[in-house]
């Protein structure tokens, strides 16, 4: 007997708009959301900046952390990729990513957007990508093992000094 797997979920991806900011401020205003990402909500700001960013992203490389909607058009978070922003782990790679709103966790979301992103940098012509995670994060890690990502390194953040997890995928 032949088990059937559940469609993937319709999503669509987009370059962030000004108004992304202000959806992405809410949606991760929740702690559970944000639990691997220092715990607490950002600013407006911050997603403000962010936004600005990946439009400039976009427009260089061809590819930013996209707003993620549904396919009822809503914004249920982000998916995609930028070079890795820090000056310690992976420095001058792809990084791929995903922050979804905590209604939206366990549809299969982060794995069809991931896979869309995936495709869209086989296009751009990007050689591989890595996925930083913490070590905790057992719902991301699954997303990264059904893109066939492998584990490359474990690492210490600089920062919260939290044990981590470094996934590639030669594309």
């Amino acid at each position: 007997m032949s088990e059937t797997l559940p469609a993937a979920p319709v999503v669509q991806l987009r370059v962030p708009t000004d108004e992304d900011a202000l959806a992405w401020h809410r949606i991760f205003a929740d702690p559970e959301v944000m639990e691997f990402h220092g715990g607490a909500p950002a600013e407006l700001s911050v997603y403000e900046e962010l936004t600005a960013r990946q439009r400039r992203h976009d427009a260089e490389h061809g590819f930013c952390l996209w707003t993620l909607l549904d396919a009822a058009g809503e914004v249920i978070g982000f998916t995609g990729a930028q070079p890795w922003p820090h000056d310690w782990g992976p420095v001058g790679e792809i990084e791929i990513g995903w922050r979804l709103a905590r209604r939206a966790w366990g549809q299969g979301y982060a794995t069809a957007a991931a896979r869309i992103t995936l495709e869209r940098l086989r296009a751009e012509g990007v050689p591989s990508v890595v996925a930083m995670v913490a070590a905790e994060n057992e719902r991301s890690i699954a997303v990264m093992r059904r893109l066939g990502m492998e584990h490359a390194e474990t690492f210490t953040t600089p920062v919260s000094q939290r044990k981590g997890h470094c996934f590639r995928l030669v594309l």
